[in-house]
């Protein structure tokens, strides 16, 4: 067993290789800003159009099992993954994570960016943010249009406390229709609490509805990535949840406090927000709200994904692959 536990605490990492002539698909990591990131970079032709994904969470790497829902896309783009500052496998022991911010996690986008564009040899990338991702990565198409094709938010964030509300009048509906009363009175006993920003609906009662994901298990893919996954190992599983515990609730009281409504205003590129129609996590009435706000001259669309809630590019990923395709791939 100490055998086993060793292996597994040090097992060396790789991503499968992609047999391709002008194929890409590596595991490494990207020194930028003083802090070394893990990056996955995978797909069938380096000279395809190249997508950032900005995970969620905060401190959730997608790099744990985002393989088996990406593969189509790796046959027309490049897709560029990466564990944040502190999260997952760019998370060190020891070292102190609590003064990383947004606004961090925003410049180690924008320079992540910029050595995928010299590495890949690409004038401009495709960022796409999932979740909290879309709170980095709408103030990093703001700030820096210019090394970015378009923005496409998935699960975008907006107004927090109106985004909360709607998702917790959606739930009690819902639990009223199931005939769990019990369930709808304690979630009305939170409406005070959530219009003044204090609390967020618990998201075990977004789950249980409907309203974070109803195609696929995102948990137990978690669990598959980390048992049987060759992208992380024990160690890196370890770092996941040590990261998660000491500094998930820190980054998501700053999103809270500090809505992405108030700070980004304006974007001067193509702005997409992909949403699920049952999104509890992200509400998709808010985020269209929010889209029509958003000042610039230029693309302004928005998709809801009937059969999805909160991973519309994971529930129905056939769906998102041809939307991606018919939005960035000329005829």
């Amino acid at each position: 067993m100490l055998v086993a536990l060793v292996v597994g605490l040090f097992f060396p990492t790789w991503t499968p290789k992609i047999k391709k002539e002008n194929s890409i698909s590596e595991l490494k990591k990207v020194k930028v800003n003083h802090t070394s990131l893990s990056v996955m970079i995978r797909g069938n032709d380096k000279d395809n159009p190249v997508v950032i994904f900005v995970h969620g969470g905060p401190c959730n790497s997608e790099i744990p099992y985002i393989r088996k829902y990406q593969d189509l896309l790796e046959e027309k783009f490049t897709i560029v993954h990466y564990d944040q500052r502190g999260s997952g496998k760019s998370y060190q022991f020891g070292r102190d994570y609590s003064k990383v911010s947004a606004k961090t996690h925003v410049q180690d986008l924008i320079a992540l960016t910029e050595y995928v564009e010299e590495y890949l040899h690409q004038e401009k990338v495709i960022l796409i943010g999932h979740s909290y991702g879309t709170y980095i990565a709408t103030m990093a198409a703001s700030e820096r249009p210019d090394l970015y094709q378009a923005y496409v938010g998935i699960g975008q964030m907006s107004d927090t406390i109106s985004s909360e509300l709607d998702s917790l009048h959606r739930c009690i509906e819902v639990a009223k229709e199931k005939g769990e009363e019990k369930d709808a009175t304690y979630l009305a006993s939170l409406a005070e609490d959530i219009q003044s920003g204090e609390k967020i609906v618990p998201r075990q009662y977004l789950r249980k509805y409907g309203f974070a994901a109803r195609k696929i298990d995102e948990n137990k893919d978690y669990v598959k990535g980390f048992l049987f996954g060759t992208e992380y190992n024990l160690l890196d599983t370890i770092r996941f949840y040590v990261a998660s515990i000491q500094y998930q609730d820190g980054l998501i009281k700053e999103a809270l406090e500090n809505p992405i409504t108030e700070i980004v205003q304006d974007i001067p590129i193509p702005v997409y927000f992909v949403m699920g129609k049952y999104d509890g996590m992200t509400s998709p009435k808010v985020a269209e709200e929010y889209l029509n706000t958003l000042g610039g001259e230029s693309i302004r669309q928005f998709v809801l994904f009937e059969e999805s809630a909160h991973y519309p590019q994971l529930e129905e990923k056939k769906k998102f692959f041809k939307w991606m395709c018919a939005t960035f791939l000329e005829e």
